[in-house]
């Protein structure tokens, strides 16, 4: 019986964080345990285990790993995690092809394509006859090396993410193709000379939902097998940065040269509407109290926590507190707060500054008084279709502090908000709040949408500002849209 391979390292890097990303910040879940962790997740690794198994091969689960965004990886993370999964290929009992989730966005202090890097070294050590399916985050920076090194790259068709087990399951189908002889994957890379700034990674709105309608209409072509589409990650000054467009076809690189171009002059043909307009802090709460549609999300885009940023901003909620905003909740990750709750105790008066402690950048700790709530694992679990894809989450210990009728919940660890259970599972009703505070761009939408009786997007300073003229690039190509 045939055999798979299945496996991944993911890491979305932010350059401009001085927090770099070690072997530590990477959880590995091994083989005996993949099964169980990621099998009925909504991610890749979930479809490539279906799949291969709809399709009658057996599966051969290495390990899979990833890491919260922050700054580049070391090299001596990169170095273990890719020699791991090196010597696992190496012990596996003979197999055919490889299914491997990566990123796209990984920054090596080394090597500024790492998702690249991981795959040349696969080569050097298994050569080119082996078919390897990559999938990717639609956040990839996709670089040339990436495509050359791949046999097929499948991207994510959705932002926020929730295709991605589909996705898994698509590679694993063109695996099964191209290991019976049926199809010879050929593939192409179009890049736009721009960079798309958070705000329109949406992808059921426009500019980029025509252009997805037309990469799915390409890709029922019997002769085309992939259309990707990239929305690029904005926050790594590498030269790959920004939109990028890869189709596959069935050995036709005429065809895919041509089509990847025709996506990317649809994107770049559109840049006029990537205007930026968006309220500051203050004017965002002064927004949100005046509403009547609730809950009011409030999403403070600065501190986006899934690019990389360290979930401590306190710009948002510095002005609820000078504008007397009420029934507000605000998710801050704070370890030194949560101590401080656990010592004083469920039901303890507690005098704390929290937030603002990570850097500079993110507004300077916020004075609160309140009564400590509730204290919890930090352990919950999300069933349905979420950006990540992710099943089990841990935001390390978590405290609950009433301040007057708002709430203020302080992490040990850095957690994404892209499930309504990092609050349910701490005994609050995100619906029945007037305000909530999400560090987010777009990912956020998955859980909160339905709920949402407004969403304010709010321009707040911090390593995933909203407008890349907010930074310092230094390695780009250019000329690169908007900058200089």
């Amino acid at each position: 019986m045939t055999t798979l391979a299945i496996g991944g390292i993911m890491h979305e890097s932010n350059t401009f964080s001085n927090t770099p990303t070690d072997f530590a910040a990477f959880p590995q879940v091994h083989a005996s345990n993949i099964r169980k962790v990621w099998g009925e997740a909504h991610h890749e690794i979930g479809g490539f285990i279906q799949g291969a198994t709809e399709y009658g091969y057996t599966v051969y689960p290495m390990f899979m790993t990833s890491a919260t965004p922050a700054g580049p990886v070391t090299d001596d993370a990169f170095d273990r995690l890719t020699e791991m999964l090196i010597q696992h290929l190496k012990a596996a009992p003979k197999y055919e092809g490889l299914l491997l989730a990566l990123h796209g966005a990984m920054v090596v202090e080394s090597y500024p394509d790492g998702d690249g890097e991981v795959l040349r070294r696969l080569r050097d050590t298994f050569g080119r006859d082996l078919p390897i399916v990559v999938t990717l985050d639609q956040h990839t920076n996709v670089s040339e090396q990436m495509v050359t090194e791949s046999t097929a790259l499948v991207i994510y068709k959705t932002t926020p993410h929730i295709d991605q087990r589909q996705r898994g399951l698509q590679a694993a189908e063109l695996m099964m193709r191209i290991l019976r002889d049926e199809v010879t994957p050929t593939q192409a890379l179009a890049k736009p000379p721009m960079l798309l700034n958070m705000l329109y990674h949406t992808t059921d709105t426009p500019p980029m939902a025509p252009i997805l309608t037309a990469a799915k209409q390409l890709e029922a072509r019997p002769d085309v097998l992939v259309a990707n589409v990239a929305l690029g990650y904005p926050y790594a000054d590498v030269h790959e940065v920004g939109p990028s467009f890869v189709v596959v076809t069935d050995d036709n690189p005429q065809l895919a040269q041509a089509e990847a171009d025709r996506l990317s002059d649809m994107l770049w043909n559109a840049r006029g509407q990537l205007t930026l307009d968006l309220p500051d802090a203050a004017q965002a709460v002064e927004q949100a109290i005046a509403s009547e549609q609730h809950p009011v999300i409030l999403v403070e885009m600065g501190d986006n926590i899934g690019g990389g940023s360290p979930g401590d901003s306190t710009f948002v909620l510095a002005e609820l507190q000078r504008q007397g905003a009420s029934e507000f909740v605000v998710v801050l990750c704070d370890p030194e707060g949560v101590q401080t709750c656990i010592q004083a105790g469920i039901g303890a008066d507690v005098a704390l500054n929290v937030g603002g402690k990570a850097d500079n950048l993110h507004g300077d700790p916020v004075a609160i008084q309140g009564k400590v709530r509730l204290i919890h694992e930090g352990r919950y679990e999300e069933t349905q279709p979420r950006h990540g894809g992710q099943r089990y989450h841990d935001q390390g210990l978590t405290t609950v502090i009433a301040v007057g009728d708002s709430l203020i919940v302080l992490t040990s660890k850095r957690q994404t908000p892209f499930s309504l259970q990092q609050l349910l599972s701490l005994g609050i009703n995100p619906s029945e709040m007037r305000m909530i505070v999400v560090k987010a761009a777009v990912a956020y939408r998955a859980a909160y949408e339905p709920i949402a009786g407004q969403i304010i997007e709010v321009d707040t300073p911090g390593l995933t500002a909203v407008n890349p003229l907010h930074f310092e690039y230094q390695n780009v190509r250019r000329p690169l849209f908007p900058l200089a």
